[in-house]
């Protein structure tokens, strides 16, 4: 994540982007670092905010989930790394939205209220990664069996399985 006065750059930078400007309006506190690479933006945003965050980015015209994934950055806390795509198709531009968990509580606000897409994309990080979406319709596994013990792609998983 950039530091604090990369973030503020790059917030000033990119102040006329609908994305900043609705975030920075509405929610200011939520955004905890921000990026620019390859042409895109890239925001951090705080856990608990997640959820009303899509709300006013939708609002402001980002009108598609294209996914929702998950980084293992073991050994590094926090450790999981759930990301957001979203794109607007008026404006012609995509972002990026970045939630940091740490281990002892994987856990953040499911967007499927806002994004109803969202719920297989949270079902298949929850089954590879371990990572709880509060207040999902469904919260159960999509490509494991239910029996299956652990998340196989976080990075202390072992090779062969648990035996």
């Amino acid at each position: 994540m950039e530091s604090a006065q990369d973030k503020d750059s790059v917030l000033a930078a990119h102040a006329e982007n609908r994305a900043v400007a609705a975030l920075m309006a509405r929610h200011p506190q939520a955004i905890a670092g921000a990026g620019f690479a390859h042409r895109e933006l890239t925001l951090w945003i705080a856990r608990q905010a997640i959820r009303e965050v899509c709300r006013t980015l939708r609002s402001a015209g980002y009108n598609f989930l294209a996914d929702v994934t998950c980084v293992d950055r073991y050994p590094v806390e926090p450790r999981l790394q759930v990301t957001y795509h979203l794109l607007s198709h008026s404006l012609k531009e995509r972002l990026r939205l970045c939630v940091l968990l740490d281990t002892r509580d994987p856990a953040v606000d499911s967007i499927t209220p806002v994004w109803p897409a969202a719920n297989f994309y949270e079902r298949e990080v929850w089954d590879l990664f371990g990572v709880r979406f509060d207040g999902h319709p469904n919260p159960r596994r999509i490509m494991l069996p239910e029996e299956w013990e652990g998340h196989p792609l976080r990075k202390d998983y072992p090779v062969e399985g648990y035996r």
